[in-house]
């Protein structure tokens, strides 16, 4: 059983950034590709970028590209979300994802974390 730990949400204002981090523990954690996902008020949680087991693979929702980046360190079993330019659409809990497949972690991870609040001000 993995389990997984957000930190790093809180407020913004437009145009900043903020870096989300995720510590694994409980599994190996190079033998798992991690995700991000974010659900805001009233919405569906929605896929927002994934990241192969060591790395050489990346995933991003288009609204995302060009400001987001994912990126792990498997020394220290934790996977980052890298968010710059910052837009009040970002706004949303955002929730950190396992799952062996590169198919799954995309759609329906198989460990999720407890989520940490991104809030982006106009």
């Amino acid at each position: 059983q993995v389990q997984l730990v957000e930190s790093g949400g809180g407020f913004v204002q437009a145009g900043g950034s903020l870096r989300l981090s995720c510590v694994a523990s409980g599994g190996t954690f190079s033998n798992y590709h991690m995700a991000w996902f974010r659900q805001a008020p009233g919405k569906e949680r929605e896929f927002v970028a994934a990241i192969s087991w060591y790395g050489t693979t990346t995933n991003y929702v288009d609204s995302v590209k060009g400001r987001f980046t994912i990126s792990r360190d498997n020394a220290k079993n934790t996977v980052y979300l890298q968010m710059n330019s910052l837009k009040p659409e970002d706004t949303a809990v955002y929730y950190c994802a396992a799952a062996p497949s590169w198919t799954s972690v995309r759609t329906q991870s198989d460990f999720w974390g407890q989520g940490t609040q991104v809030t982006v001000s106009s």
